[in-house]
């Protein structure tokens, strides 16, 4: 959580005024950003209005102005706070004096009042009187222990009472009479006459009332102890913001000198803090807990937890859910016309109707009955069942297989249920259309039982576990900000000049995107350059330049390693043998590396993003290189040179995929990887793709694919290789711009394999990889890719948009037709000259 949010919602509320102000502290650290990169450039106009003022001189007296405030608050609220805690102690004294004079007679303690065992009600008169007079003496008492947990009090007045709202006078009210009636039944003796009782219960009322005020306090002076660390921690934190941006070294100097010398921070003041906090502690255990120190300090850490939990549980669960929901990443629009994980109901109870006219009369019915998407899914089903029925192929297997990859190509293009939903009812249907077949001769159709064995050890294979290897990896080296100190480190050398900074930045994000995959590189991008596009002026054409090579870049770096992308891992499923690492270096280097270059020649001459352009530099993490930093380095290096010599080292591995379980054991038995890190893996991704295999798997056995594939291999048998090559890369290409990059290879590319098998020389690697390279090249539209995807969403401080649509179109298009380009000449001979 952002500390921003951290100190509105550990602060007490009435107390909100009085704390550090660290959000408008960092809008000061950002103006004076810019005021530091303005001063020397631009027109007078454009140069900020005083010069001459040291940053560091400006921050400090804003610093100044919020240590002024916080401890002139801590002084005034210590001293009514002692005063109370003083005459508190004094009525503690009195009320033991007045217990010690009871205690001539044979009853119980003032503890025992308060804390007595519980007795079975007696039906007498007498014992109901007494309660409900208990009741009712203590019930204007009662809102001041529950008005101390809300609102800080205030000085006390003779009368002792406070304004408390019905609720809190309920409660209180309720506890109130709960502990008369304990009180009533401790106390019932035959024996007993009626004025010893009334004054036992004299004695009692007052005790009731002390241990109020105990509590009232405790919670107040841990409130403040809170306060004062809680100011502590804001100004380290904001004065570290300070020195990054501005690089500086204020933080340590200023601290020891003004902050910790201050009168709320010094070491003194904490433990005349803590000595108050212990006598109301011996208070507690002198009133209520009959000399136990330890369960007096275990009831009122209670009660301060009851408080913290009474006044901000709705605070804090619309915070999580608030950051929880921007972080979601929805995979389409659900039937109901939500993705955002909302309540599907209105406040009202009801979804949203629409009335129609019939001839029979008016109907009303859901709105989403009548959406788009149930519409699409309608007539997706529709086509389903018509070609389960209609004659199509000869074996009904066949047929039946041919519906189910309709089905699912449709319904993962149009999104009309997410992506993971379409995957999971891939296992059903083939089981209950009963698609697969003996993979001995005669080929005979499989029964239930063994088709259910079939398709789920084809949902997980050995490509699977590369996929959770490489998702692993990536969280390692994020949790770490391994990935970022790489990033900043390489930026921080690029300079000052536009053509360089975008170069610089266009290739991190590839690099970025190789290890850590296209989807979290260009999240890490955008964050490292947001102080870069803070100091450009508003609808700068380097913001998009930048912003666009990014994406541009990152989709590029998909295709450069194995586990960039999850298409990357598909490709790997499907060609036989799976080519090493190396062999895949070999090929996506070359390509990946000219493709950027001849974008970033393309974005320089369409944005021009040099023309009056100053550019902030991005300076390094300076914090030394940790132990477990070096540890996740050298087991990610490792697993990476393991997996480049898979297939050396395929008599011991076996496969890629057991050389993922090295760092997955590693990194979370060690504990730098927990639990949460597990759950938040992309499952939907993995869903996604094991439904993909077990696809491709159910293709295959029924026969269905090498059907389709003799059917084409007779249209394009007067081709060459090359021919194919470009006809299915182009193919490919303009599919996956309009569909997710990952869909457009489950579907296409176990085809393409096949075809490029029955050729006369066959090469299905070769076809396969080229295909799966314009998967990733696959970059005209915003919606073609996650990189894509997330640039289309940055938006600058005034709330707009750097990018458009036309800007997609205008630069992602011709760059995808550049790539391809590159891929059908360069990655052509590459994969020629590793045997493919």
């Amino acid at each position: 959580m952002k500390f921003s949010h951290s100190i509105q919602f550990n602060a007490v509320p009435d107390w909100s005024s009085h704390y550090i102000a660290y959000s408008n502290l960092k809008k000061l650290i950002y103006q004076l950003e810019k005021t530091v990169h303005q001063a020397s450039t631009g027109d007078g106009e454009s140069r900020p209005l005083i010069q001459h003022e040291d940053p560091e001189t400006v921050f400090g007296r804003a610093l100044d102005v919020e240590l002024e405030k916080i401890s002139s608050f801590y002084v005034l609220k210590e001293q009514e706070l002692t005063d109370e805690v003083h005459e508190l102690l004094r009525e503690v004294s009195a009320f033991e004096d007045e217990s010690g004079d009871t205690e001539a007679t044979p009853r119980p303690g003032s503890s025992q009042i308060l804390n007595g065992p519980v007795r079975p009600r007696s039906q007498s008169m007498r014992s109901r009187t007494s309660t409900e007079d208990g009741a009712d003496d203590s019930d204007e008492d009662a809102a001041d222990e529950t008005v101390g947990l809300t609102r800080p009090r205030k000085r006390r007045t003779s009368s002792n009472k406070r304004r408390s709202g019905p609720m809190n006078a309920m409660l209180a009210s309720t506890t109130d009479m709960t502990a008369s009636t304990d009180l009533t039944r401790s106390w019932r003796r035959d024996s007993m006459a009626f004025d010893d009782y009334a004054e036992q219960a004299a004695l009692f009322s007052s005790g009731i009332v002390l241990k109020k005020k105990i509590i009232n306090l405790y919670v107040q002076l841990c409130e403040l102890k809170s306060y004062v660390q809680l100011n502590r921690t804001g100004f380290s934190k904001v004065l570290k913001k300070f020195d990054k941006i501005i690089d500086r070294q204020m933080r340590a100097k200023y601290l020891e000198t003004y902050v910790d010398s201050n009168y709320p921070f010094r070491p003194e003041t904490a433990a005349a803090l803590d000595d108050e906090i212990m006598s109301i502690v011996k208070a507690y255990t002198s009133v209520v807990t009959n000399g136990d120190e330890e369960a007096a300090k275990r009831d009122l850490r209670s009660h301060l937890r009851e408080h913290v939990v009474w006044e901000r549980n709705t605070v804090w669960r619309e915070l999580i859910g608030l950051e929880r929901r921007a972080e979601a990443a929805s995979l389409g629009h659900t039937l109901l016309g939500r993705d955002d994980g909302q309540k599907m109901l209105s406040e009202s109870g009801l979804l949203p109707a629409t009335k129609i006219s019939t001839p029979l009369g008016r109907f009303t019915l859901p709105t989403w009955l009548l959406s788009s998407t149930m519409l699409t899914l309608v007539l997706i089903i529709s086509l389903f069942f018509a070609l389960l029925i209609v004659p199509i192929l000869e074996k009904p297997e066949q047929q039946n297989c041919l519906a189910l990859l309709v089905l699912v190509s449709l319904l993962w293009a149009t999104e009309a249920i997410p992506l993971f939903v379409t995957s999971l009812t891939i296992p059903f249907l083939c089981v209950v259309l009963n698609v697969f077949r003996d993979v001995n001769k005669p080929h005979e159709r499989l029964g239930s039982k063994d088709a259910t064995a079939a398709v789920f050890s084809a949902m997980w294979t050995p490509v699977i576990m590369l996929l959770l290897g490489g998702f692993t990896l990536a969280a390692a080296l994020s949790k770490c900000s391994i990935d970022k100190r790489i990033a900043t480190f390489v930026l921080s050398k690029a300079g000052t000049q536009p053509r360089t900074v975008l170069i610089a930045n266009m290739g991190v994000a590839a690099v970025a995107s190789m290890l850590i995959s296209n989807v979290a590189a260009p999240v890490l991008c955008f964050g490292i350059i947001e102080p870069m596009l803070r100091n450009l002026p508003a609808g700068s054409d380097m913001s998009k330049a930048v912003i666009m090579g990014i994406a541009l870049a990152s989709n590029i770096g998909g295709m450069l390693s194995p586990i960039a992308s999850p298409q990357n891992v598909v490709a790997l499923g499907i060609m036989e043998p799976a080519p090493t690492w190396g062999q895949w270096f070999f090929i996506v280097i070359p390509v990946g590396v000219i493709s950027i270059v001849l974008i970033w020649l393309l974005l320089l001459v369409t944005f021009q993003p040099g023309k009056g352009t100053t550019i902030v530099p991005i300076r390094p993490v300076r914090d030394p290189f940790t132990g477990i930093q070096w540890f996740v380095t050298i087991v990610t290096i490792s697993t990476i040179g393991l997996w480049c010599a898979s297939h050396q080292l395929e008599s011991v591995f076996g496969d890629m995929g057991v050389i993922a379980i090295i760092p997955i054991v590693l990194f979370f038995g060690v504990g730098i990887l927990t639990k949460e890190d597990f759950n938040n893996f992309p499952w939907t991704i993995i869903i996604l793709a094991a439904g993909g295999l077990s696809l491709g798997k159910a293709v295959n056995s029924s026969g269905l694919l090498h059907t389709v594939t003799k059917a084409i291999t007779v249209e394009v048998q007067d081709f060459s290789l090359y021919g194919i090559l470009v006809v299915f890369s182009t193919l490919i290409l303009v599919i996956a711009t309009f569909i997710s990059h990952t869909v457009a290879a489950l579907i296409i590319l176990p085809l393409v394999y096949n075809v490029g098998k029955g050729l006369d020389e066959p090469h299905p690697n070769l076809l396969v990889m080229g295909g799966v390279l314009m998967c990733s090249a696959a970059m005209g539209l915003p919606t073609s890719g996650f990189p894509n995807m997330t640039a289309i969403m940055k938006e600058d401080p005034a709330g707009e948009r750097y990018l458009q649509v036309k800007h997609f179109i205008s630069r992602g298009v011709p760059s995808s037709i550049l790539t391809l380009v590159v891929v059908i000449t360069v990655g052509y001979g590459a994969m020629r000259i590793v045997g493919m």
